[in-house]
């Protein structure tokens, strides 16, 4: 039995999660309670017409940038510059592409039209961010995620219309934005093989209160 959250704005201990993740369902969008969620290693992820699923995995998937690594093809691309880089130039660019652009192997997204007003709040008030990169003058790709202002980078959603712009997004994000912890939520291959990592829930709460 899952824990619903009222209009209270807490969330239950994270010993509480399934052993999927998920800690509790309900509650709202609000900037209150996304900054809460946020600061505690909670994070909502749910699809459209569901409830809202808030998650706290035993195991968190992270990425510390002295371990990055660069492929040398990547390397090879970066060397070329026939690209832009900008930072918070257009965030509602950034993630109404994360919404709308098909990705293999999914139906749909889980950015939700009550997600993407979320994340616009908070990144109006500075606590979210984009990484956008153009080619002649066109957002061809970009990243989001929230910063709380505590060293630590909430990756969200990437999107990428040319081959391998995303990763030149994500690298620029990891050697360049002086981030100590890029929090990956969940683990995928990709991430891994760019040097990320799962580590308990215990350390990155330990991690998230001492930064």
């Amino acid at each position: 039995m899952y824990y619903w959250i009222g209009e209270e704005l807490e969330f239950p201990a994270h010993e509480f999660a399934s052993k999927e993740g998920v800690l509790a369902l309900g509650g709202d969008l609000s900037v209150e309670r996304l900054i809460l969620a946020y600061s505690n290693g909670i994070f909502p992820w749910f699809n459209e017409d569901d409830p809202i699923v808030w998650y706290s995995p035993l195991e968190r998937m992270v990425l510390y940038p002295d371990e990055f690594k660069v492929s040398k093809s990547m390397r090879q691309v970066l060397r070329k510059e026939d690209f832009q880089i900008t930072m918070n130039k257009d965030f509602e660019g950034v993630i109404s592409n994360c919404k709308s652009i098909s990705r293999k192997d999914q139906d749909g997204t889980w950015i939700t039209d009550d997600m993407k007003t979320a994340y616009l709040n908070l990144h109006q008030m500075g606590l979210a961010k984009s990484i956008e990169i153009w080619k002649n003058e066109e957002l061809v790709a970009g990243l989001y995620g929230v910063d709380l202002g505590n060293g630590v980078f909430c990756g969200e959603s990437m999107f990428s219309k040319v081959s391998n712009m995303s990763k030149v997004a994500f690298i620029y994000l990891v050697q360049e934005c002086d981030y100590t912890l890029i929090d990956c939520q969940v683990h995928n291959d990709h991430l891994e093989s760019l040097g990320a990592k799962e580590i308990p829930r215990e350390e990155f709460l330990k991690y998230l209160k001492g930064a």
